[in-house]
C-alpha cells in the first residue's frame, strides 16, 4: 500500500532534498508540496496525506498553526507529522504536539531515514487501531474518532509561550488576528466569539483552553463566559450587593464574576 506525503517547506532547496530522498523509497508517494503555511492548510485538508514533512517557520502561518487549522476528520487516523526546521529550540515543542520525529536542517539521509522508520511504525499502528475498530462492534468509527485528539487540541498542547495572534477559519478563508486587535472573548458553548473593534469570528476552541494561551498580564478571565484585554477596559460599575458589570471602552457591558472581580483587583487596580 503506497504512503501518500505532503511536503510543507518554503525552502526549494529542503523540498528538492526531501524529493530525492523519497525517491529511493518505492512506498512513497508525494502527492504535494506547498511553500507557505495558507497552502499547506489548504492542501493538507484536501488531500488527506498519511504523512507530513512540516517546516516549523514558514511565510503566513508557522507548522504549529497549520495543525490548528487541520480539519478533524471523520476516520480515527490523524496524518502523521514529522517536523522539520533550521532551530533546534522548537523541539520539545514538536514532540509535545505529537510529532513523531524532528530534523533539523541540514540533515542527512541517514538521519532522514530514521524519522521515515518512525513515521511508517506509526502509520502502521494506525492502521491496526482502525481495522480493530472496524471488527469491534461495540466501537464505532465515529466514537473512535472522538477518542483522538483532533490536530488543533494537539498543537494548543504543544504551546509553551503567550499567544501573539489567533488563526482562525472565516468561511474558506483564514483570518489572523493580532492580540493587539482583540477586545473580548466570549464562550459559545464549544466555541468561542472573538470579538474585536471591527468585526466578531467564531473560533472551535473552548474558552478554557484559549485563556490557557493568553498573557496573564494582558487578558483577564472576568466570568466563565467571558475574556476581555485589560487595555479595553474603561470602568467597573456596581450592579448591587457584590455585584458588578464591566464597561469597555466601546461601550460594551461584561458581566463579571465573584472570583472574576477578585481577578481585576489584583491586575487591574480595581
Amino acid at each position: 500500500m503506497p504512503i501518500r506525503i505532503h511536503i510543507a517547506d518554503d525552502e526549494e532547496l529542503a523540498r528538492q532534498l526531501l524529493r530525492e530522498f523519497l525517491a529511493k523509497i518505492p512506498e512513497a508517494e508525494i502527492i504535494g508540496e506547498s511553500g507557505d503555511g495558507f497552502s499547506a492548510v489548504k492542501c493538507i485538508n484536501d488531500d488527506r496525506p498519511d504523512v507530513i514533512f512540516l517546516d516549523v517557520q514558514m511565510p503566513k502561518l508557522n507548522g504549529f498553526e497549520v495543525l490548528e487549522l487541520l480539519d478533524t476528520p471523520e476516520e480515527a487516523r490523524l496524518p502523521v507529522v514529522i517536523f522539520t526546521t533550521a532551530y533546534d529550540q522548537y523541539a520539545l515543542r514538536a514532540f509535545d504536539a505529537n510529532a513523531v520525529d524532528y530534523l533539523l536542517k541540514p540533515f542527512s539521509q541517514e538521519r532522514f531515514l530514521t524519522a521515515w522508520k518512525r513515521a511508517c511504525q506509526q502509520l502502521r499502528l494506525h492502521r491496526l487501531s482502525a481495522e480493530n475498530a472496524g471488527q469491534d462492534e461495540a466501537q464505532t468509527p465515529t466514537a473512535a474518532a472522538s477518542a483522538a485528539p483532533a490536530p488543533a487540541e494537539l498543537a494548543r498542547q504543544a504551546r509553551t509561550q503567550p499567544l501573539t495572534r489567533l488563526v482562525v477559519k472565516d468561511g474558506g478563508r483564514i483570518a489572523l488576528i493580532p492580540l493587539e486587535q482583540l477586545i473580548a472573548v466570549e464562550a459559545q458553548d464549544d466555541y468561542v466569539a472573538l470579538h474585536t473593534a471591527e468585526k466578531c469570528l467564531l473560533k472551535k476552541q473552548t474558552i478554557g483552553s484559549l485563556e490557557a494561551g493568553l498573557d496573564p498580564a494582558s487578558f483577564v478571565r472576568v466570568h466563565r463566559g467571558w475574556i476581555v484585554s485589560l487595555s479595553a477596559i474603561s470602568r467597573l460599575e456596581p450592579m448591587g450587593r457584590e455585584r458588578y458589570v464591566l464597561l469597555l471602552q466601546d461601550g460594551r457591558r461584561i458581566p463579571v464574576s465573584r472570583s472574576g472581580y477578585e481577578r481585576l483587583r489584583g491586575l487591574w487596580g480595581a
